[in-house]
């Protein structure tokens, strides 16, 4: 999926090393003038609001994502084995871009990953938009339906690699999203980037999906040490972050005011910060759902932890003039004060004995004992429907057993 293929590569080379980095980007940072007060505080601002919108739609997007029966919005689950691994493989792809920065030239290897970006993003913005641009279509607008259907041996032992579905609208909002991408690809400027890193960040929350609280603790600490080694421990991922040409960050420029757009003093949200945290606060939201209590209490106190982590990651860099470990400081944030709510209203069990990929939904009723009747169809009906009148008490399957 474009979310999690944008994810990995950002986690590969995200976040501390650019978060917020309020002393500038690149090498010439030195060189540049200081950047004035007024600046900082709309950059800071505007890295900020622009971290919440994927986060926050991306969550209400996951809903519906959750209970999708189209093949190309399905939801990856990450498992706790998932979330265990991810930081070592994380961090060997760090260690061999870092190697690939030294050995051969940045500049070619920042031209394939561009192409590779470009072609991501494409698709990462036309998935973003579909559901906007579709309110201005008209009623009369002829959309045909098309699938891309690629399967591999045939007869019995003919197997689907890719079954995709679209329509004339998707192919309006390819082409939108094309001309974005052309603009990135020539003249790599930060508002391309930046509609690509949103696109990638919202498709992230919206289709990486954890499977319980447990594994969000797992995947959010184990980035934790990975974040803080990797920035404090090493110079590896400044260098890479440095290095790597691609939108795997939202910029602002500091220099907005005096330069307009054609400001090039930027300060960096790497996406990392944005979907790692975003995928956990969207699960904290299907949790809510799940209560069937008409309140989004959990998924609230994670937004605004996930704000005050931010932040405090933007004070405490700006304070120290050092690029700064985001996670050090979003994850205490993000998993303590929804545990601190579950510990007041008595909930603690209910959060860690969820299971995501066993929600049931409002408005999506399971078929769980099917009756054994003969005779016509219409008694066929009313058998059935008498089973899903009367409910009976079951108790909590496994995800296995689903």
């Amino acid at each position: 999926a474009v979310g999690s293929a944008a994810m990995e590569e950002e986690a590969a080379a995200h976040n501390g090393s650019a978060a917020g980095a309020g002393t500038g980007a690149g090498s010439s940072a030195a060189a540049r003038p200081p950047a004035t007060p007024e600046g900082m505080a709309l950059a800071y601002g505007s890295l900020v609001l622009m971290a919440l919108l994927p986060i926050f739609f991306g969550a209400l997007r996951s809903v519906s994502c959750a209970k999708s029966k189209n093949s190309s919005e399905m939801p990856e689950t990450i498992t706790s084995r998932d979330a265990a691994r991810f930081p070592i493989v994380a961090s060997c792809t760090l260690l061999g871009l870092y190697l690939f920065f030294k050995i051969f030239s940045q500049e070619y290897i920042n031209l394939l990953l561009s192409m590779y970006f470009f072609v991501l993003g494409i698709l990462a913005l036309s998935h973003t938009i579909s559901p906007m641009m579709n309110r201005f279509f008209p009623a009369n607008f002829p959309n045909k339906q098309y699938q891309l259907l690629f399967t591999q041996g045939s007869g019995e032992s003919k197997e689907e690699i890719v079954n995709y579905e679209f329509d004339t609208k998707d192919l309006v909002c390819l082409a939108l999203s094309s001309i974005v991408g052309v603009w990135y690809l020539l003249r790599k400027h930060w508002i391309a980037n930046n509609l690509f890193g949103l696109a990638f960040s919202l498709n992230g929350v919206e289709l990486l999906h954890l499977n319980n609280v447990s594994t969000g603790c797992i995947l959010l600490g184990g980035l934790f040490i990975y974040d803080v080694f990797w920035v404090f421990g090493t110079n590896v991922m400044v260098t890479v972050a440095k290095s790597f040409e691609a939108p795997i960050k939202l910029v602002f420029p500091q220099d907005l005011l005096e330069k307009g757009l054609d400001a090039d003093n930027f300060a960096m949200l790497g996406l990392g910060d944005i979907v790692i945290p975003g995928i956990f606060i969207a699960l904290l939201l299907r949790f809510d759902i799940s209560l069937k209590k008409n309140t989004h209490t959990y998924f609230y106190t994670s937004f605004v932890a996930y704000i005050f982590g931010l932040g405090l990651t933007i004070f405490i860099m700006h304070i120290f003039k050092h690029a700064q470990p985001a996670l050090l400081y979003l994850v205490p944030a993000c998993i303590g004060f929804p545990l601190l709510v579950a510990l007041a209203k008595g909930e603690v069990t209910e959060m860690f004995s969820y299971e995501s990929s066993a929600e049931i939904l409002p408005h999506t009723p399971r078929l769980t004992h099917f009756p054994t009747v003969s005779g016509s169809p219409a008694s066929l009906a009313d058998s059935m429907q008498q089973k899903l009148s009367c409910p009976r008490r079951r108790r909590q399957q496994s995800p296995s057993a689903m």
